[in-house]
């Protein structure tokens, strides 16, 4: 049965992802680099429990609860006893690998393995463990912000056991995710679609078609999103949608060539809410 939660990578998503299953009462330890990086992660975890202290969804007792179950560490060892370890690092097959590598030596034998990668094959990344470890070897690829996006695409690799497809499924039924079983292709299915359409979303401001601002309208008040895709790109960072346009264009070729437009916001630096500019401007932090 899992109950031990172990999540490397404190960012934005491995920080929500751990808040996931200690909200729905699960042991979570959320590991980094270093120390101060892991408590970042946490107090990122407070402060979106604390806007939804003030919308009235959960009260100041129950989110000091939640926060209680979550564990900062720096030390992988500190996962040596956690049932399932939840990968969300950057989209890089050396960086993933080399800590599943690490991880494979550490943890006990029935530990499952969980990559969140958006774009790299699961079958590629379980290479990195030991012949034993490949079948309890998964992909789980949450939908960013993780705390509130139901979806998560479940990616069996190649030689992963139906028993550890069929036992995650569960646990992200439990923590009242949406699980979606998907192929082990480049971008999965998820991502296909939505670098398919916010491809053409930059060829519309490219071609000034429309403005961010308008092609944001339409995306809200003509399809029915909850946010439009320009602000949605500047949540989840251009230089991230960069190097997965990148994945994309060298596995299916031209339908997902690179924008010029996310080209010009990374050589200017501008990524973004995480600097202060992208599409929108912001107030840094």
């Amino acid at each position: 049965m899992i109950q031990k939660i172990g999540v490397v990578g404190a960012g934005m998503m491995g920080a929500e992802i751990a808040l996931c299953f200690a909200r729905a009462g699960m042991e979570t330890i959320l590991s980094d680099t270093s120390l101060e990086i892991a408590e970042k992660g946490k107090e990122k975890q407070k402060t979106v429990l604390d806007k939804n202290v003030k919308k009235g969804k959960i009260t100041e007792e129950e989110k000091e609860e939640i926060l209680g179950r979550v564990t900062p560490t720096a030390d992988l060892k500190a996962m040596a006893d956690c049932d399932l370890i939840v990968e969300a690092v950057l989209e890089n097959l050396e960086i993933k690998q080399g800590i599943f590598r690490q991880l494979d030596g550490i943890c006990k034998e029935s530990t499952i393995f969980a990559s969140n990668t958006s774009s790299i094959s699961i079958t590629k990344l379980a290479a990195a463990v030991e012949e034993n470890r490949k079948g309890r070897f998964i992909g789980t690829h949450f939908n960013s912000p993780a705390s509130v996006m139901k979806l998560v695409e479940v990616i069996p690799g190649l030689l992963t056991e139906e028993e550890t497809a069929d036992k995650v499924s569960e646990l992200l039924a439990h923590i009242e995710k949406e699980p979606v079983r998907v192929k082990d292709v480049v971008g999965f299915g998820l991502n296909r679609l939505f670098h398919c359409f916010y491809l053409e979303a930059c060829r519309l401001i490219e071609e000034g078609v429309c403005s961010p601002e308008d092609v944001d309208k339409i995306c809200k008040y003509g399809l029915g999103h909850p946010m439009g895709i320009c602000a949605l790109l500047d949540i989840t960072g251009h230089d991230l949608n960069q190097s997965v346009d990148q994945i994309l264009f060298e596995a299916y070729g031209d339908r997902f060539r690179p924008s010029p437009v996310i080209q010009r916001m990374v050589d200017s630096g501008r990524l973004g809410r995480k600097t202060g500019a992208g599409f929108y401007e912001y107030e840094k932090k």
